[in-house]
């Protein structure tokens, strides 16, 4: 700690984000991120974009890239923001529209940016404990409140709310802003996006990184009513204009235009779940439901970082979150369907398993 830290900074918790080892021939099942390729078409926008353009700034408006994602979602560019990733749009949706003198409220099994915005912004928030199930409860959120924000599907539990009951909330709370938070939303459910035009409070975030195979490009997608999206505008325009440069631009319209590509990698990662989940069950673990590219998992006779441990000997990363309430619970990202077959084979091993063959 340094004499010249802000009080703030002395007081941060800062998000701690997944292991990127650096481990020959690894199983990487630990970050979400899509175990298959980008579409050719996102290759070729990219290198077309890589010219000598690039020493002007790119467009601070993406304004081809909001026109694009406004087809996609039927929706006007107004109603569309775009970002450096989810998490910055996340950023600055909680400066901009959840800031306020009621607290925030959010799931107390969840993706652990929120605490860490609150802490940066100084904002107040209450957990909402999920049920003994791992759901959301949209009942437990009638309370007064200063805003909401809950991922769906929920992160880390995978667990969807169907879209009525987000609807059911938004009636409920009319006078907050609601951000619903959907990275996984691809892979399992109805996106909240078909409601933004009859509740003015709905925020939907998305992201390019998990169903478009685009974590490193970092782009990312806020949708709702055009004085929610000036929000956002107002607070980024206050702090860097030029939030993406122009291959991400390129790139990210390009995986919005190929539909056929991401439906068919979509489809793989959802079928490798389910078979995921299968040859797990059969292993004794219980696995929560998930609408996610990832299963949260346990088992009844093995200790949970023993066994993230034993999978790591064999060059497989999962990831063990010690949080209140999943301590004994391991998160497991969907691989190709070969790198499922590993895990499982893997853990034949570890668990001296000698049931039917998956």
């Amino acid at each position: 700690m340094s004499r010249f830290w802000s009080n703030t900074v002395k007081t941060l918790q800062p998000y701690v984000p997944g292991e990127q080892p650096r481990i020959s021939g690894l199983i990487k099942l630990n970050t979400n991120e899509n175990p298959y390729p980008p579409s050719p078409a996102v290759h070729a926008a990219i290198a077309a974009a890589n010219d000598a353009a690039l020493r002007l700034y790119p467009d601070s408006q993406a304004s081809a890239l909001r026109e694009g994602i406004a087809r996609y979602y039927h929706l006007t560019p107004a109603q569309v923001f775009v970002g450096n990733g989810s998490d910055e749009v996340l950023g600055l949706a909680f400066l901009a529209l959840l800031k306020h003198e009621a607290p925030l409220l959010f799931p107390d099994v969840s993706y652990s940016f929120y605490p860490v915005y609150c802490g940066l912004y100084g904002i107040a928030y209450r957990t909402v404990a999920l049920t003994a199930d791992f759901r959301i409860a949209v009942d437990d959120y009638r309370q007064p409140c200063g805003a909401i924000i809950f991922p769906n599907p929920n992160a880390p539990t995978g667990g969807l709310l169907p879209l009525a009951e987000i609807e059911d909330l938004l009636q409920a709370q009319p006078d907050v802003p609601v951000v619903i938070d959907e990275a996984y939303i691809d892979f399992g459910g109805d996106s909240a996006v078909a409601l933004i035009d009859r509740y003015p409070n709905l925020l939907v975030v998305q992201t390019l990184s998990k169903s478009r195979s685009l974590a490193g490009l970092r782009v990312g997608l806020a949708l709702g009513h055009p004085q929610l999206i000036e929000a956002l505008e107002r607070v980024k325009n206050s702090f860097n204009s030029y939030v993406l440069d122009r291959p991400a631009q390129a790139g990210a319209l390009a995986a919005f235009e190929d539909d056929a590509y991401f439906r068919q990698c979509r489809d793989a990662v959802i079928n490798s779940r389910e078979r995921l989940n299968a040859g797990l069950r059969e292993r004794g673990f219980s696995v929560l439901p998930s609408a996610a590219n990832f299963v949260l998992v346990t088992h009844s006779q093995y200790d949970a970082v023993w066994l993230a441990a034993k999978l790591r000997e064999r060059a497989i990363v999962v990831r063990h979150l010690a949080q209140p309430r999943i301590a004994q619970y391991l998160r497991i990202s969907i691989g190709t369907g070969v790198e499922c077959d590993a895990l499982l084979q893997a853990l034949d091993t570890i668990l001296n398993f000698n049931g039917a063959s998956t």
